[in-house]
């Protein structure tokens, strides 16, 4: 198998490469230049026709595109640790919160990021009153997650999920675009530190990207 990815501050390719430090899975990465418009190439786009990143390509030349998707079906080739659940309680709501977070949260950080940010300017009209709006609702959201984690460690259950991985990645998504966590959500903001000092929240960080052409990890 091959993963086709892309680097921070890309959060989607950055699931699951925090997934697969965290089951310690090695698969190779190839490089999707996006600022060079390598994602919409015809031929990467005969692997996934959205033309989005990350994808997962297996050894008969099959793909599989959508983080959560990808994420999943390692889960089902490698279910230790079981980042979607254990049992129907945990893996149920492990899923709630997952789509809470993606529904909630990180539909409207996107929202600033198309409509709003200089680098997607180029991509088309921007609706800079709705984008500003979201950016509102979007620290509306903090603050109702900062009082719903309020006394857990982890998003949800008892244990770092892939729930955690999805809010940590759409957090740090919203930093990069100017999306700053307000200063008193201390519950939100002592959960960020805890799970950014996970070694899979970094261990792509430091090395060069395995690119299949080049050198490996």
């Amino acid at each position: 198998m091959k993963l086709y990815n892309e680097a921070n501050p890309a959060p989607n390719p950055r699931r699951v490469r925090i997934f697969l430090s965290e089951k310690s899975i090695s698969i190779p990465l190839v490089h999707v230049p996006m600022r060079e418009g390598a994602h919409k190439s015809a031929e990467f786009k005969a692997k996934n026709s959205l033309g989005q990143v990350p994808v997962l390509e297996l050894d008969d030349g099959s793909t599989l595109s959508e983080s959560i998707a990808i994420c999943r079906y390692l889960e089902e080739l490698h279910p230790a640790p079981a980042l979607f659940g254990s049992d129907p309680w945990q893996r149920a709501t492990i899923e709630m919160w997952t789509r809470r977070i993606e529904l909630a949260l990180a539909n409207r950080i996107g929202a600033v990021w198309i409509n709003t940010h200089k680098y997607t300017a180029r991509l088309g009209t921007q609706y800079q009153e709705y984008g500003e709006a979201m950016r509102v609702r979007a620290l509306e959201v903090m603050r109702w997650l900062d009082g719903e984690i309020a006394g857990r460690e982890f998003i949800c259950a008892d244990r770092y999920s892939v729930a955690d991985i999805v809010a940590l990645t759409t957090i740090d998504f919203g930093q990069f675009i100017g999306i700053e966590m307000p200063g008193d959500l201390a519950h939100l903001r002592a959960w960020h530190t805890g799970v950014s000092a996970r070694p899979s929240a970094t261990a792509f960080a430091l090395h060069k990207l395995l690119i299949l052409a080049g050198c490996r990890r």
